[in-house]
């Protein structure tokens, strides 16, 4: 009786206990594996190891940097890694696309509220993966409130084709899944493929014809690029000017590295 009058040594007490007990690791162990994510995609590194075993040297930045936060955080050392139960360790590679998924929707609702419905341009190229796949990137391209230009990634999505009428769906779906309204476009810009700029049906045209505000702007960088090129192959000396340009650039840049 007297056992059961002291409510601190009850049953439920002790489970209540032990259940706030694992919400609390387990909030650690997902804010670190978070905190390793947002690092890796700020700074554009990979997250796997070839050999992400207990005996491998080498198990990849995402868990060679989760442990190296254990180190400096000893609350989180103490749940995450080893000390994590085996089926709760948060690092296996679907919670790591999980946890990328999530912070890229946080980044495009933060795009599109910057954006806040003002008018906007679009830059889209389309090319091959590694595995032959064709796909297709799109930035947003816009004035900010403070009167600066914006060029940000909204998206990079796999396409079936690179036919002009099937890059149009997926813009047009793009756009509608952030809620981006057409009327609102006031650029596209391309490179020179006969698909994105051709006289009749190209992408140009066709996004034309549903919004005639959206001019088109040739990718000014491609065409440098191709007439550089063409210099090139036909004058060995700008050939050769570029290729002493080159090697200064990199040597410069490695010696302020060096002194920084």
């Amino acid at each position: 009786m007297l056992d059961f009058a002291n409510q601190r040594q009850s049953i439920q007490s002790s489970l209540h206990k032990q259940s706030e007990k694992i919400k609390s690791d387990y909030r650690i162990r997902l804010n670190a594996s978070i905190d390793v994510v947002r690092f890796l995609l700020r700074n554009g590194l990979s997250f796997r190891g070839h050999d992400e075993s207990e005996d491998s040297d080498y198990k990849g930045l995402f868990l060679e940097l989760l442990k190296f936060h254990g180190v400096n955080h000893p609350d989180a050392e103490k749940v995450i890694l080893q000390h994590a139960p085996k089926n709760d360790m948060m690092i296996c590679s679907t919670i790591q696309k999980e946890i990328v998924d999530a912070c890229t929707k946080e980044t495009t609702k933060a795009i599109i509220k910057d954006l806040d419905g003002d008018y906007f341009g679009i830059l889209v190229d389309e090319s091959k993966d590694i595995s032959h796949k064709e796909q297709m990137a799109l930035v947003l391209r816009y004035v900010n409130k403070n009167g600066e230009l914006i060029e940000s990634f909204l998206g990079i999505v796999h396409v079936g084709d690179t036919s002009a009428r099937s890059l149009q769906k997926v813009i047009y779906s793009l756009l509608l899944d952030h809620s981006l309204c057409l009327s609102r476009l006031r650029g596209q810009g391309y490179d020179g493929a006969s698909n994105m700029q051709g006289e009749k049906n190209c992408l140009k045209s066709l996004i034309l014809q549903d919004a005639p505000s959206a001019y088109y702007i040739h990718c000014f960088a491609h065409q440098l690029q191709l007439t550089l090129v063409a210099l090139s192959k036909k004058h060995p000396d700008v050939k050769n000017f570029f290729y002493v340009v080159t090697n200064v650039l990199n040597i410069i840049g490695t010696s302020f590295k060096h002194r920084d």
